[in-house]
């Protein structure tokens, strides 16, 4: 299994707001390790907190700044970026650009489709750039 081919087009996908097609990369089974609140840690959940997240950030670009591929997972080091032009956390639309960091690390199943995710996002920066919270 190609698994760095996998979590690019995850991105990529994503990139182009096409929820469906990375829907068809996550197993029915998937786990989300990051507690998100409100949403279930199912690939439905997922799938919620990225039509959230494309909501309040239309533009929504990650770019792969460092992969690295290990036995069933795969780590990215990215770098999203996007502008918000809708209402976030409770933070109606800035039209400020944002840029943060992040780190994900998705598991695959025996059939090669993302089961399992951890990451790990600069989400007080973010914050911070649509001023929510003070610099």
């Amino acid at each position: 299994m190609d698994h760095e081919s996998t979590m690019r087009s995850a991105y990529e996908r994503i990139n182009g707001g096409d929820l469906d097609g990375y829907a068809a990369l996550v197993a029915d089974d998937f786990v989300e390790h990051l507690d998100v609140p409100g949403l279930p840690a199912t690939k439905s959940g997922m799938l919620q907190y990225f039509g959230m997240i494309l909501g309040a950030f239309p533009d929504l670009h990650f770019v792969v700044d460092d992969l690295i591929v290990g036995d069933g997972k795969t780590v990215a080091r990215a770098t999203v970026t996007g502008t918000h032009n809708g209402e976030f956390m409770g933070t109606p639309p800035t039209g400020k650009s944002v840029e943060i960091q992040l780190i994900d690390i998705m598991g695959f199943d025996v059939d090669g489709l993302i089961n399992e995710h951890w990451g790990v996002a600069d989400m007080l920066s973010l914050l911070q750039q649509i001023g929510a919270v003070p610099t």
